[in-house]
């Protein structure tokens, strides 16, 4: 499946070729200091199908748990998140940031990894109260 995406300020876009069946919950602590959130999804997908169509991105490497050496890409203006790959010059997979693809409905996770991470209260996520917007705001007025 093709998919594209943008940083929150549009300056910088890509595409890639993702698998739907490989998308994926993440609770590692890593996922939740860059995301400022207590899970992030993410679809795994080959580096090689990734392309930048405008912009530039600034990455940072970091060392896994695991070893493995990664490169987090992210907007130089906006911060926005775009994926975690192998650092340049090693093998492995990229893991884009469903967050920010056009076709973020379509790409529903199939499993939740690092869960030993996981915060406690988001498995009871479905039982809290739901507002369709911040309670309190206001609509943007018209003009």
């Amino acid at each position: 499946m093709k998919v594209d995406g943008r940083c929150l300020c549009g300056a910088t876009s890509w595409e890639a070729e993702v698998e739907p069946s490989r998308v994926f919950v993440c609770h590692c602590e890593d996922c939740q200091v860059q995301s400022g959130a207590p899970f992030r999804s993410t679809v795994i997908t080959d580096p090689s199908s990734f392309r930048l169509t405008a912009g530039e991105l600034r990455t940072w490497n970091k060392t896994a748990e695991s070893g493995a050496r990664r490169t987090l890409a992210f907007c130089p203006t906006c911060g926005t998140n775009v994926y975690g790959g192998p650092a340049d010059g090693e093998k492995g997979f990229m893991s884009l940031r469903v967050g920010a693809l056009t076709q973020r409905d379509e790409l529903d996770p199939v499993a939740q990894l690092w869960c030993r991470s996981r915060r406690p209260w988001t498995t009871g996520l479905g039982d809290l109260q739901a507002f369709d917007r911040q309670p309190g705001a206001r609509p943007p007025e018209d003009g």
